[in-house]
């Protein structure tokens, strides 16, 4: 791997101190820290050990920690498998600066993403809190951010993400860090044998548990109310936020949920088994290893000719050695989440279908333009090649899309290509998420999002990921992409303004509404309103509707095909 990764070393330690659990002010008598009190970044006890933050430069009143370990570095005999508890320390641990991010296959810098991390490195466990709490008696919501990025890219400590601004409006904000790619979703029939589980694949998804539940340990020692946990995420951290509402292993973690952008509706990978989205995980897995080492010169002297594969050479392999290989694409691999009978018992849409979700309120929507930004979205559409694509895709649906998604010319099949990509892979999702809500008793709260961001980009309309700095209020943080200049004006800042505040109002109560603000009514699917957030802010009647009842005759007919 290149020497562009930074590690945070742990200091080793004898002893484990005690974990603060104090709800109240005072003082530990074996380490002498106040547990209660962050509001200046003074020493706070967690599991491990004692962190000490610092003053945000944006606002005095909020206390940041960053780079706390919230699980052992996953590396050398830990790599590929579920996270373990973080090591403990001696004195008090600097918490004052971001942990690299997982390793990832770097983007330009350019993107509309960003490169994804500044620093990488295998020892990314990490966490990131904002706080406005003054004693650990203050009992605030807490708002747990999951990253986005395909489940490939990403970090907790992307600038749009900062706590600073959420924190003030009085919850307490937490920023994670999760294995991704090959190193976060590898699944293989050798890591399901060592398994007390005979599961493999979903260490990513284990590392959100890991650090849910090191909130559920910790968060009191901050300001935080451990029973009033909302997690929160766009894009790959939407799905990660369906994936989690679906688990098992996530009961009592969390007590309400919001997903921007992205849903796992549309189907589940199997551990063992194909799916209506392809082969079994570990087949994939097991193609792609056996692509990796038989490239890798190096092990393949170590491992001799004709070896079979062992865990031993997988994990030999260096982390630059597994990026490098991912990076060249010889071997496709699908970085996913899978039915382990484990992490998850049955598909996403199954589990919602029989009423057998987290039982807590969601606030879930979408973008108006969401393919706009996209990689795929600067490929040349031509109208044959359009027409023949929706007849491959849809089938006997065909007709009826080229009628939802009018197409006459190069120019129109351009524009219903990405209107047809942002409906099936987020707005369909998002009101699935909502509708779906109807077989638990907890209330949905459905949005869309049209705000064209000023800039020269602005004929890309509201794309994947505008909504973001308008939900954590960090309009003046994030040059998004870098190249383009962006004026933000009144409205943008009365939008910003209302999102926050409908989020952090959210999290405290799980309704969005406040008194003077546009009223959000709940999810009816027989109204079919969103909550429009643009120019203006308003509840009407989904603007797609049309179109994603044609998807959902489509998806049902992939769910006959194929399967959950």
């Amino acid at each position: 791997m290149a020497n562009r990764h930074r590690r945070i070393q742990l200091l080793s330690s004898v002893a484990c101190l005690a974990l603060a659990t104090a709800c109240g002010g005072g003082t530990n008598d074996e380490t002498g820290v106040e547990s209660g009190g962050a509001e200046d970044g003074r020493p706070v006890e967690v599991s491990g050990g004692v962190v000490s933050g610092t003053v945000s430069d944006l606002d005095p009143a909020v206390a940041v920690y960053r780079g706390i370990p919230y699980a052992a570095p996953p590396t050398r005999q830990l790599r590929w498998r579920p996270p373990e508890a973080v090591k403990p320390w001696e004195g008090t641990r600097a918490a004052d600066s971001y942990a690299p991010g997982c390793p990832q296959v770097f983007r330009e810098p350019e993107s509309y993403f960003g490169p994804g991390a500044d620093t990488i490195d295998e020892d990314c466990l990490y966490l990131n809190v904002w706080t406005p709490a003054g004693d650990a008696a203050a009992g605030l919501p807490v708002m747990v951010w999951i990253h986005g990025g395909a489940l490939t890219r990403g970090t907790g400590a992307l600038p749009g993400y900062r706590g600073d601004r959420l924190a003030a409006r009085g919850v307490i904000v937490v920023t994670i860090n999760y294995r991704l790619g090959l190193f976060g979703y590898l699944a293989h029939p050798l890591l399901s044998a060592e398994s007390e589980h005979n599961s493999s694949g979903n260490y990513g998804v284990l590392d959100q548990l890991a650090a849910l539940r090191w909130v559920q340990e910790n968060i009191a020692a901050f300001g935080g109310d451990p029973g009033r946990v909302t997690i929160f995420g766009e894009s790959a951290g939407a799905w990660s936020v369906s994936i989690l509402q679906a688990s098992p292993l996530a009961r009592g973690l969390f007590h309400r949920a919001i997903g921007q952008s992205g849903g796992r509706f549309s189907g589940t990978a199997r551990l063992r088994d194909s799916s209506m989205v392809g082969p079994s995980a570990e087949e994939i897995g097991a193609s792609f290893i056996e692509g990796m080492l038989a490239s890798n010169q190096r092990l393949t002297m170590e491992l001799g000719e004709d070896v079979p594969v062992e865990l031993e050479f997988m994990r030999r392999a260096t982390a630059g050695e597994i990026l490098d290989y991912m990076a060249r694409g010889d071997t496709p691999f699908r970085t996913s989440e899978n039915v382990d009978g484990w992490v998850l018992e049955q598909s996403v849409y199954d589990t919602f279908l029989a009423g057998a979700q987290h039982d807590v309120p969601v606030i879930v929507g979408a973008n108006a333009d969401e393919a706009t930004s996209l990689d795929f979205s600067r490929e040349p559409v031509d109208l044959a090649s359009h027409r023949a694509q929706v007849q491959e895709m849809f089938g006997e649906l065909a007709s009826e899309h080229l009628g939802v998604y009018p197409a006459t010319d190069a120019q129109s099949a351009h524009k219903a290509a990405l209107d047809s990509a942002t409906d099936v892979g987020f707005n369909w999702e998002m009101r699935t998420w909502a509708r779906m809500m109807g077989t638990v008793s907890s209330d949905a709260y459905l949005y869309f999002f049209t705000r064209l961001a000023p800039g020269e980009d602005s004929a890309l309309g509201a794309f994947h990921g505008a909504e973001v700095i308008y939900v954590f209020d960090n309009l003046d943080l994030t040059p998004w992409p870098p190249n383009i200049s962006r004026q933000f004006d009144g409205i943008d800042r009365q939008l910003a303004d209302l999102m926050a505040s409908s989020w952090v109002n959210f999290a405290s109560t799980g309704d969005p509404n406040e008194t003077g603000s546009p009223v959000w009514p709940r999810y009816d699917a027989s109204e079919d309103r969103v909550m429009v957030f643009g120019d203006t802010a308003e509840s009407i009647p989904h603007p797609r509707s049309a179109h994603l009842e044609l998807l959902d005759r489509y998806q049902e007919s992939r769910r006959v095909g194929g399967g959950g």
